[in-house]
């Protein structure tokens, strides 16, 4: 797909956790893109290099949908305080789509790696798989610092609940976690290989920062998934 620059308006801002929202824009023209992938939106339309007011961030919604939902970590950064100050039916530039991290829907089986707002095209993948009623078995792994700053937590267990094939493993790592369902510590080997047995028919994807994407990416050559099937997104810059 070709980007394009499209313009859109500014309709609803969602609290996600005490430190995450998510942002809802109503595009003037219908957006095609495909899971997983990502865009850019630009404050600073006269210099398109200005990496302080420019940033790309993944959808976290579904194709499927009218509008276009994108959601991040909110910082005292020029970017993060512009998306803020952000006033209803405002418009912004929009280039997308980006990306080839991008789920198909001829992969049966899958598997996240994720950490913090690394859950973000995670969003949009699992939400193209439920509208579109795919018999898709996902494994998702998901590491947060502490369960208040597990974001979409409520999407991801109704999506449990309608659909058995979808199953999230939270894992914890600054506390002991108070819900039982939580696992206290880092994602590791002998987590995935004990909660999913069949990792070598599963496609694996990993988003998150460098460093995060790194070790998983170690963990996935460790219990012999094959390269091709590794899928990453590093999230770069987005402060």
């Amino acid at each position: 797909m070709d980007v394009k620059e499209i313009k859109a308006v500014f309709i609803e801002r969602i609290s996600r956790t005490p430190s995450i929202d998510s942002f809802r824009f109503l595009p003037k023209e219908r957006l095609k893109f495909i899971p997983g992938q990502f865009l850019e939106i630009v404050f600073d339309q006269k210099n398109l290099h200005n990496k302080e007011l420019n940033k790309y961030l993944s959808f976290s919604s579904s194709p499927t949908k009218r509008y276009i939902e994108v959601t991040k970590r909110i910082s005292e950064s020029a970017f993060s305080q512009r998306l803020k100050a952000l006033k209803r039916d405002e418009e912004v530039l929009l280039r997308a789509p980006m990306g080839s991290c991008i789920f198909k829907e001829d992969y049966k089986r899958i598997a996240f790696l994720v950490g913090g707002i690394g859950i973000t095209p995670v969003i949009s993948i699992l939400e193209y798989i439920m509208d579109k009623g795919l018999q898709t078995d996902v494994s998702l792994f998901y590491s947060n610092r502490t369960e208040e700053e597990i974001a979409f937590k409520k999407e991801l267990y109704d999506w449990q609940e309608k659909n058995p094939r979808i199953k999230v493993f939270y894992t914890i790592t600054d506390c002991q976690p108070e819900d039982s369902s939580c696992i206290y510590g880092q994602i590791n080997k002998g987590i995935v290989i004990e909660r999913m047995k069949d990792l070598n028919e599963r496609k694996f994807f990993i988003f998150g920062p460098p460093g995060l994407v790194g070790a998983m990416e170690g963990l996935c050559l460790d219990i012999g998934c094959k390269r091709e099937d590794i899928k990453i997104e590093r999230f770069i810059g987005y402060a």
